[in-house]
């Protein structure tokens, strides 16, 4: 195959990300965590709305991303609307892509200002793992509706009597929800694929998580990640930082670790893996009629943005063929792009994209090239930390990773920034940021 030309976007008006700001992620530790999707949805936006020269009723739209919202939360998106006092008649509408929620999130924002249906989106996504349901078997499901069902005592009783205690081992629905049901693996376990096609080895993939907790930590002490918005429970307690965060962290801490996926053969541990956790994130999009009308200060442009799919078993590899095509019809090489955020699901889903840019033959099978699509530079790479390290609340995951690379390019000076994000099922999506100044 050749590489794609279909989804090039026709021309339309800059859209630009004026602003932007998160929860801390809080790493899930054994339990509900202290906030719903809605609650960081809504703690992560208010103050940023709080600071705009404009009122809430000033947006066009508000556009979430969320995978699994609670019962009560169906069309989250609308009811973070009303909970920020945005007002009833602002349409508010929830996006649902696995991993990369967050970023179509924008990208759907994106469309429709460029296109010039709106002017002003606050666009994002939220996730709440640690809340995910515990749910009954399919057994015990058919079980109570045998019982609903029976209308005479004796038929009641029948059924009573066919009650057996293994009913009652719960579902885990985080597990269901990290399971691939095409191909019956887990996303663990599709890292594992990746790692042997690729060749990559424990050591490589402890490395790299050690250097995503190192980066973070610097960040956090240097005041890089101005973002965070300090979240408060209905405890009175309060979360100012990303609590996963091991400055301590070392490669022979990490070989201790167990294999989680393949216990017998693997090299995927909860040490080189990204973070359960809880959080929420968001930017603001603006035309340029908006910026003009309130004064506003671009923090990057978003120029393009590119989805893929591939083999659900080698979902990690997403982020190649989505990024690819985008940087392709730009003419521009890995070597033009000044700063990188990709996703940090696993770490050798991380370096299996990393060799399979620069590896001719992959790039000649699947795209058609004649060389290997280049290489991306490690010290231009998520330069402060990832999902290793801060964790990964899947639908907000896609947001955070645009909304940082817009703020690391403002804070280096960088004039073009790739976004990109493996996503289960086997999908990939990307954004090209260029600096507002042009």
């Amino acid at each position: 195959m050749t590489v794609s030309t279909r989804g090039i976007p026709q021309k339309g008006r800059p859209v630009y990300i004026i602003d932007g700001s998160r929860t801390p992620f809080i790493k899930v530790r054994g339990g509900p965590g202290p906030f719903k999707a809605l609650d960081l949805g809504i703690l992560a936006a208010r103050p940023l709305l709080l600071r705009q020269p404009f009122g809430p009723d000033a947006l066009d739209e508000l556009i979430a991303g969320c995978v699994s919202p609670a019962p009560d939360e169906v069309n989250i998106a609308r009811l973070v609307a009303l909970r920020l006092g945005i007002g009833q008649t602002i349409p508010a509408w929830t996006v649902q892509r696995n991993c990369a929620s967050g970023m179509q999130a924008i990208d759907s924002a994106w469309r429709n200002v460029r296109h010039g249906y709106s002017d002003l989106v606050l666009a994002g996504g939220m996730e709440s793992m640690s809340q995910a349901p515990l749910l009954f078997s399919e057994k015990m499901v058919r079980w109570f509706s045998r019982l609903q069902a029976s209308r005479s005592l004796s038929g009641r009783l029948k059924v009573l009597s066919g009650f057996r205690p293994g009913f009652l081992v719960p579902v885990i629905g985080l597990l269901k929800g990290l399971m691939d049901p095409i191909v019956g693996l887990s996303m663990g376990q599709t890292a594992e694929n990746l790692a042997t096609r690729f060749g990559i080895t424990r050591e490589q993939m402890d490395a790299y998580a050690v250097e995503s907790h190192k980066r973070l930590f610097v960040a956090r002490e240097s005041g890089f990640l101005g973002e965070i918005e300090s979240s408060y429970d209905s405890s009175g307690n309060f979360y100012e930082h990303d609590d996963g965060l091991r400055p301590d962290s070392s490669v022979e801490a990490l070989a201790k670790l167990r294999p989680v996926f393949d216990r017998r053969f693997g090299n995927i541990t909860a040490g080189n893996s990204a973070q359960v956790t809880d959080g929420a994130a968001w930017v603001l999009l603006a035309s340029e009629t908006a910026v003009e009308k309130y004064g506003l200060s671009p923090m990057a442009e978003i120029v393009d943005t590119q989805w893929a799919a591939l083999d659900p078993a080698e979902m990690g590899l997403g982020p190649v063929h989505a990024v690819i095509p985008m940087l392709s019809r730009h003419k521009l090489g890995p070597d033009q792009i000044d700063y990188w955020e990709l996703n940090e699901a696993f770490a050798a889903q991380v370096l299996a994209c990393l060799s399979a840019w620069k590896n001719s033959q992959y790039c000649s099978d699947e795209f058609g090239l004649s060389s290997a699509f280049g290489e991306v530079p490690h010290e231009r790479l998520n330069v402060d930390g990832g999902g290793i390290s801060l964790g990964h609340p899947v639908g907000a995951s896609g947001a955070r990773i645009v909304l940082h690379l817009a703020r690391v390019m403002n804070r280096k000076k960088a004039q073009k920034g790739v976004a990109t994000i493996c996503i289960g099922g086997g999908q990939g999506g990307a954004m090209l940021l260029k600096n507002a100044a042009g």
